[in-house]
């Protein structure tokens, strides 16, 4: 039987996964009539495929910079990838595939540019309002930013997403002060809302008590953690950066697991690391050299797709023996991840990490990209709407007061691909064109 329930009511097309209600297809503005041949879940997922900000993903730091290289994975392609793994994981569990896919190729739209970095530094600028966070900012763009919609008195709805679609994108449904305390006391630095997008988080939260993650949320999460932990391996191998064989060096090894335990797995003894690094090297597909022919582009491809299987297996197969076969969605279930999978997920990541991530190579890039966020903020603090673009202008007109107008900078910046950052701090700040010796 098709995981669909499909019918036509006065010739609109209503296809509900099981599990799913009219409630979960409420739009933030109601949009009256449905489509004659899409669910209302399929148009969510069209409207993130033609959105601009997944288009800007495209030029946007994965884990290196876009013009490094012509293979490593951007933040588009990482989205995508994600999809294709949430979208499977999620439909084996009973999701709808839709709902989960929409997740996913949101999951990264509001990371600025210069990655992980870049959201730090933003983070600094904007203490005084609130603070950057990707994930909040991701909201921000699908409500907010990247308009298909507007309330009738004329402010934008963004794309207008369902409310299954929109929950199932918020990967931390918290405000800052609600984030959970980290081991040392502190509040987590993740959350998923800024207060000034609370009217659209509340609506969007309506009978869900506490800070749960819906099911779809989950399974894009996991799927965000599979593709990132196997495809930055990939891409540091095939890069150069390093060779799996490292890890049979013990000084080597010993330095990867630390990085592991910093990063990732902070509660996690250092045997159990090790143990997780020899479960890995004692599969058969482990690509201990590559020498970058087309046979080892292949072996390299083929341990990327073994583990990202094994992975989802070992998901699906624990969250089923805990739940059984009936659909898992919305606020009905938990995905159930197995204690020794998170490891090899947080050894795969801490691979990455150690040998590109944290690397020396990377301190003159990461000082680099700061210089350059920090003057471009500190003219566009200074010049006020001068140089905005249009949308941004407008708002930064439009806010009530100084924190407003200090946030549209900040979501200018942050709107900004890796490439265009460069060329507006190298045209407005340093009055030259951009060149690509500026990170060299």
């Amino acid at each position: 039987m098709s995981v669909r329930n499909v019918e036509r009511i006065e010739g609109k097309y209503s296809a509900l996964a099981p599990g799913y209600t009219e409630v979960d297809e409420d739009r933030w503005v109601p949009e009256h009539g449905k489509s004659v041949y899409r669910s209302s879940f399929e148009r969510d997922r069209a409207r993130l495929l033609h959105s601009s900000a997944l288009r800007r993903l495209g030029a946007k730091t994965q884990v290196v910079s876009p013009s490094s290289d012509d293979f490593s994975r951007t933040r588009l392609t990482h989205s995508l990838e994600v999809a294709q793994v949430g979208r499977e994981l999620g439909r084996m569990l009973g999701c709808d595939p839709d709902v989960v896919d929409a997740a996913c190729l949101s999951h990264d739209l509001g990371h600025p540019p210069f990655g992980h970095h870049g959201e730090k530094v933003l983070n600094r600028l904007a203490g005084d309002i609130g603070g950057f966070e990707g994930n909040a900012q991701t909201l921000r763009v699908l409500c907010r930013l990247e308009t298909k919609r507007f309330h009738p008195d004329g402010r934008s709805a963004g794309l207008n997403l369902t409310r299954a679609s929109l929950d199932a994108a918020v990967k931390y449904p918290w405000r800052a002060h609600q984030a959970p305390l980290t081991a040392e006391g502190t509040r987590s630095p993740k959350f998923g809302a800024y207060e000034d997008d609370l009217d659209v988080f509340t609506w969007m939260r309506a009978g869900v008590a506490g800070t749960r993650k819906c099911m779809e949320a989950q399974v894009m999460d996991a799927a965000d953690d599979i593709a990132y932990s196997v495809h930055d391996v990939e891409d540091g191998i095939v890069n150069g950066r390093f060779q799996l064989k490292f890890l049979q060096d013990s000084v080597q090894r010993a330095r990867v697991i630390q990085t592991v335990q910093e990063w990732y797995l902070a509660d996690t003894p250092e045997d159990q690391v090790d143990a997780a690094i020899s479960r890995l090297e004692a599969n058969d597909h482990w690509v201990r050299e590559s020498d970058g022919s087309r046979r080892a582009l292949a072996a390299l491809k083929n341990m990327t797709s073994e583990l990202i299987g094994r992975f989802c297996h070992e998901f699906w197969s624990a969250t089923r023996t805990a739940h059984g076969d009936k659909p898992l969605v919305r606020h009905e279930a938990d995905l159930v991840i197995p204690d020794h999978t998170l490891e090899e997920i947080g050894v795969m990541k801490g691979i990455a990490a150690h040998y590109i991530m944290a690397s020396r190579e990377q301190l003159p890039v990461y000082t680099r990209q700061t210089e350059v966020l920090q003057a471009l903020h500190g003219l566009l603090m200074e010049t006020g709407d001068r140089f905005l673009e249009p949308p941004f202008q407008a708002d930064f007109r439009a806010a009530a007061d100084d924190a407003g107008r200090h946030r549209a900078i900040i979501d200018q910046i942050a709107s900004l691909t890796d490439g265009a950052c460069l060329e507006w701090y190298a045209t407005l700040v340093k009055g030259q064109p951009v060149t690509n010796a500026l990170f060299a």
